[in-house]
């Protein structure tokens, strides 16, 4: 998970890109997809070749709740197969899932640090996803391992699991604002 793209020594002098790019993706959540696919295939099955006898209401109430909790499941999982982290001049950008949404845009000027989390898990936020807890912060979670940590001046905090996420942290760091680095170091 520490690996570093071709070229790309890790050190804290080297150059940063004007655009810093990193994805986090997991892959075991395509099952809980396919979970949520086979629950509207069931509804939809139901609804065309159903043979109850006992009334329209079982069976709309059956059909109806198949694909209301397939569709649920499915969008719900999709969302969070993967995340993208954007860092450019001025902000940090998290897009989830294949959409995009939900997307959260951070000016750099909001931030007071950042800092690297080595091990993040969806236990320490009840489950994958995007993720707020008390006194704890918000979160995009899509899988367990290395992250980032944002620290936000008014005191809050936004965590988000990324692959290099310590190359993206020097790379945060750098673009903070002189009163930002000085506070923060």
């Amino acid at each position: 998970m520490r690996d570093h793209p071709h070229g790309e020594t890790g050190t804290p002098d080297a150059p940063h890109p004007e655009v810093w790019t990193g994805r986090a993706t997991n892959r075991g959540q395509w099952l809980l997809a396919l979970g949520g696919g086979a629950c509207m295939a069931l509804g939809i099955e139901l609804a065309v070749d159903s043979a109850w006898t006992s009334g329209i209401a079982p069976l709309l109430m059956s059909v109806i709740g198949c694909i209301a909790a397939g569709l649920l499941v499915l969008f719900g999982t999709l969302a969070f197969v993967h995340v993208s982290v954007t860092v450019d001049k001025d902000c940090l950008e998290v897009r989830c899932g294949h959409m995009g949404v939900p997307r959260r845009r951070i000016p750099l000027s909001q931030v007071a640090d950042a800092a690297f989390a080595p091990m993040i898990t969806p236990h320490q936020w009840g489950g994958w996803g995007y993720r707020w807890r008390p006194k704890k912060g918000t979160a995009v979670v899509v899988r367990r391992g290395e992250g980032v940590v944002l620290s936000f001046w008014d005191g809050h905090t936004f965590t988000i699991t990324v692959d290099n996420a310590e190359t993206a942290v020097r790379v945060i760091r750098a673009r903070l604002s002189p009163r930002a680095s000085g506070a923060a170091r």
